[in-house]
């Protein structure tokens, strides 16, 4: 049986993510920050697993992956994240800006730390990194959104990395913008629902090979400007 394993599980594209995969017979290791109120992401059916994390959290973090070492994940989905606060030109506040990018940034890198030795014994070896169009620097026409830009330019940049200094285990490392997706943090306003969002990536997600590794995809599969 496949393995992915994905953080902010609970709601949003996370929840979508988990619930796909489990219809598809997928064994899902499901984290979140708070698994008593997750009660959707719970009664999925299908082989989804529970677990309390914070991704920032520097004790949480390698104590789960301590407790699932047994386990051989194929897709690692970094989906945890915030969308920063409304920041702007002479209103970026450093404590706030600071805590997007240890979310949006830092902790992917840090998640695929410690579940690496996880995803050398997975068959896919594959770590899906969720970012978005606003962290592309060749299509930025608006300016502002400052935290959430950087930390998505950021995050970009870090998968980039992975992909470099992961080639020689065969992991293969990418971004995806999953859309203006309706969603707590897209709003009720954006254009494209969870089920579509996430099925576009995963229908990309199956047909990657080594030769995509550090690259920036849309939801349709469609290759984004850095």
């Amino acid at each position: 049986m496949s393995t992915v394993f994905i953080t902010g599980a609970n709601r949003g594209i996370g929840l979508e993510f988990a619930r796909q995969y489990a219809a598809d017979g997928w064994r899902v290791l499901a984290a979140c920050r708070n698994p008593r109120g997750a009660k959707e992401l719970a009664g999925l059916p299908g082989d989804v697993r529970v677990h309390a994390l914070d991704v920032i959290d520097e004790y949480q973090l390698p104590a789960l992956a301590k407790s699932l070492n047994d386990e051989a994940i194929d897709i690692l989905i970094n989906n945890a994240g915030v969308g920063g606060f409304d920041d702007s030109f002479g209103n970026t506040p450093t404590n706030e800006w600071i805590e997007t990018l240890r979310i949006n940034a830092i902790a992917p890198v840090h998640v695929a730390e410690q579940f690496l030795p996880h995803l050398e014994r997975g068959q896919r070896r594959l770590i899906v990194n969720i970012t978005s169009r606003m962290g592309s620097i060749a299509d930025n026409s608006s300016g502002g959104s400052y935290s959430y830009r950087t930390s998505k330019a950021a995050l970009n940049m870090v998968a980039k990395s992975m992909a470099h200094d992961l080639k020689g285990k065969r992991i293969i490392v990418v971004v995806f913008h999953p859309g203006w997706v309706k969603t707590d943090m897209g709003g009720s306003q954006a254009l494209l629902p969870p089920k579509a969002s996430v099925s576009g990536m995963r229908a990309k997600i199956a047909t990657l090979t080594a030769a995509d590794s550090g690259k920036f995809f849309n939801y349709d599969g469609k290759p984004l400007p850095w």
